[in-house]
């Protein structure tokens, strides 16, 4: 099972959590990513997040792994 703080959080770098702070979502929170962790896949997989260019599928794979296991911090 995949855990946020071993798994996920990694996966954004400084650069996403910076520009997406300043959208109002901070991805170096596990709480507003668990909370929108739908939205934030529905954005990984069209392609508009991260803004400076698309996530590889298996990574994606990883985050909608996370989401079906739970949410798991």
């Amino acid at each position: 099972m995949l855990g946020y703080t071993k798994d996920i959080r990694p996966l954004f770098r400084s650069t996403d959590v910076d520009a997406m702070k300043r959208r109002g979502l901070d991805l170096s929170s596990y709480a507003e990513v668990r909370a929108s962790a739908d939205n934030i896949l529905r954005r990984l997989q069209d392609g508009s997040m991260p803004c400076d260019g698309r996530w590889q599928p298996t990574t994606i794979d990883t985050f909608k792994q996370w989401i079906a296991d739970g949410k798991l911090p």
